[in-house]
């Protein structure tokens, strides 16, 4: 038995294939289904049921997987007490992170993080939130980068900074001529939206009171994960959409007439680092969370700000 075999265990638990566990781990498929029937051949039980699609662990399995997933992480801590020793961090640290933050944060930070920890590898994903709140339950990921709040007993979440929403308003709209604006000015016909699965449509929809029925009538609709697409659509065509407030420092003078700010008081979200509530890798984490707050901007710390979260009646 080896921890390789043991991570290749819990790869095929976590993506219940043997192919994408093979993918995630960087080797063959056949190279991972002969360590894994090595181990099962060493252990004398049979870890999955193969002919099933997806691959089920069986009843013994999941009780070894689930051990499996305690060892892997008391290897980490091992890990973490010889950085501690050399005064050095090291290892590997799996992020995930909501693709309405990602562009943002990531490509300011990744640059000087890896100059000041060159033995730290970072992986990481743009998810949804379910994406990222079930893979840290299964310790798929290290930790999450997400808007809170996050309900779930089994995760811990340590609040980071708060951010305005604004909206963006094409030329050729009605709220182009008000200076500030109130959610009720919004019409949600007009409003150009993230699609099912972000959180950040739930909080927009909750920002204009979900008011359906004053819904115009629209010849298409477009499905987007992506701000800067919605940003897009509404420079290209009409509209409106809501854009977080790190988004304005990559706009144009000329997109930056186009913002309209929300009066007092403005909605916003709150950013979080969440971890597994057993989680490892604290110095890795807290590195990461450092560097984070170091790139924030100062007002964006700022927990006095008369902002009301986006969700509340406004």
């Amino acid at each position: 038995m080896s921890l390789v075999q043991y991570e290749y265990l819990v790869a095929v638990d976590t993506y219940r294939s043997f192919g994408m566990a093979a993918e995630k781990c960087f080797v063959t498929q056949p190279t991972l289904s002969m360590q894994i029937q090595k181990l099962e051949n060493t252990l004398g039980v049979q870890l999955f049921n193969r002919s099933r699609q997806p691959v089920t662990p069986t009843e013994i399995g999941r009780s070894v997987i689930a051990q499996a997933r305690v060892l892997l992480d008391e290897h980490y801590k091992i890990k973490e007490i010889i950085g501690d020793h050399r005064k050095e961090l090291m290892g590997e640290l799996r992020i995930g992170i909501i693709p309405t933050i990602a562009p943002y944060i990531l490509p300011k930070i990744i640059t000087q993080f890896v100059k000041r920890y060159p033995k730290v590898k970072l992986n990481m994903w743009e998810q949804t939130t379910d994406q990222i709140t079930h893979q840290l339950k299964q310790g798929v990921i290290d930790c999450g980068i997400l808007s809170s709040p996050i309900v779930d007993s089994h995760l811990l979440e340590t609040p980071l900074f708060r951010e305005e929403f604004v909206a963006y308003v094409s030329k050729n709209s009605t709220l182009a001529r008000k200076r500030k604006l109130s959610p009720d000015d919004i019409s949600v016909g007009e409003l150009w939206i993230l699609n099912e699965g972000h959180c950040m449509r739930d909080q927009v929809l909750n920002i204009c009171q979900r008011r359906d029925d004053d819904a115009a009538f629209k010849h298409y609709e477009y499905n987007t994960g992506s701000i800067e697409t919605l940003k897009r659509m509404v420079d290209e065509n009409s509209g409106v959409t809501i854009l977080p407030e790190l988004a304005l420092k990559d706009l144009t003078k000329a997109q930056l007439e186009k913002v309209r700010y929300f009066r007092s008081p403005q909605p916003f979200r709150e950013i979080c680092l969440v971890t597994h509530s057993g989680f490892v890798k604290k110095r890795l984490i807290q590195a990461l969370k450092d560097e984070i707050m170091e790139f924030v901007p100062a007002q964006l710390k700022d927990t006095d700000r008369n902002i009301e979260k986006a969700g509340r009646p406004l």
